[in-house]
């Protein structure tokens, strides 16, 4: 178990589902929290690495618990818990991809993506692509059983969800896909690339075509990303600017809408610390 700076988590051990494999979720609860009030919900991607640097696999943590409390201790965000899923292992590629942007490629580009390989030249997917079935187990299972027990809104203008990286694509592509469920979404360093190159890259152009028809209502949806410009991360400049250009044409502006860089930030849980507070705030502004 995580062992929080601030507030307290509350386990779901080897929460089952009826679409993807069992997985722990993590609840964390602000200090303070109470039934007689309820909290804004914050679904986020990769839980496992968010609260405690001591039991993670590069002892690096979002230090979700300790920005959270202060932002809401200094009056700076609304009151919210955090939902943290932990990822698939192994089969995290294949479950953060967004499903439909592989199903719209021409036969030889999907035999390309699927013949992805890492440096080591094993398979970039180790599993089948399972993205729609994790956004149908977070809509449909996991939503309505955290409604259920804890004291929370309900409605999509009270709900966020958050990753980064891989967790960046699956949580724009669950604002997509289920818009009338999130009215927010926060992509941290979004592997706009797929793979780990540009060379003969399929992608991103099929997220941006996605993108064009499926982003969601501008009035009553709101978007963030960001970037630093080490590391992984110096691939994303370029193709973030392409994304942005998208959220243009379909409406987005700094009223719902924010894209930030951070020059020199790396691509690390310790970087997406360091800022985490700037998108906090804006999923959770104080009204």
């Amino acid at each position: 178990m995580p062992k929080p700076a601030a507030g307290r988590i509350e386990r779901l051990n080897d929460f089952a589902s009826k679409t993807i494999s069992a997985r722990n979720v993590d609840i964390w609860l602000p200090p303070g929290y109470s039934d007689k009030q309820k909290y804004a919900v914050l679904y986020m991607q990769d839980g496992q690495m968010l609260f405690d640097a001591a039991i993670t696999w590069n002892k690096q943590e979002w230090r979700a618990d300790e920005v959270a409390a202060k932002l809401m201790a200094e009056g700076k965000a609304r009151p919210f818990i955090i939902v943290g899923v932990h990822n698939a292992g192994t089969a995290r590629n294949s479950e953060y991809f967004p499903q439909k942007t592989f199903d719209a490629l021409p036969k030889p580009r999907q035999e390309q993506v699927l013949n992805m390989t890492l440096a080591d030249k094993s398979p970039l997917f180790k599993a089948p692509f399972t993205g729609d079935d994790y956004l149908k187990f977070l809509v449909s299972e996991l939503k309505p059983y955290i409604d259920r027990h804890y004291s929370v809104y309900t409605a999509a203008s009270d709900t966020a969800v958050m990753g980064s990286s891989r967790g960046g694509l699956i949580s724009l592509y669950a604002i997509m896909e289920y818009p009338e469920v999130f009215g927010s979404a926060a992509c941290l360093s979004t592997h706009w690339p797929i793979k780990y190159d540009m060379d003969d890259n399929p992608y991103p152009e099929p997220l941006l075509a996605y993108m064009r028809g499926n982003l969601p209502d501008p009035a009553s949806h709101r978007l963030y990303f960001d970037y630093g410009t080490a590391t992984l991360d110096a691939l994303y400049p370029p193709l973030q600017a392409k994304a942005d250009a998208v959220l243009r044409e379909q409406g987005y502006n700094a009223t719902n809408w924010q894209t930030r860089e951070f020059p020199g930030a790396e691509h690390s849980e310790k970087a997406w610390a360091q800022r985490l507070d700037i998108p906090f705030q804006f999923l959770f502004p104080v009204q």
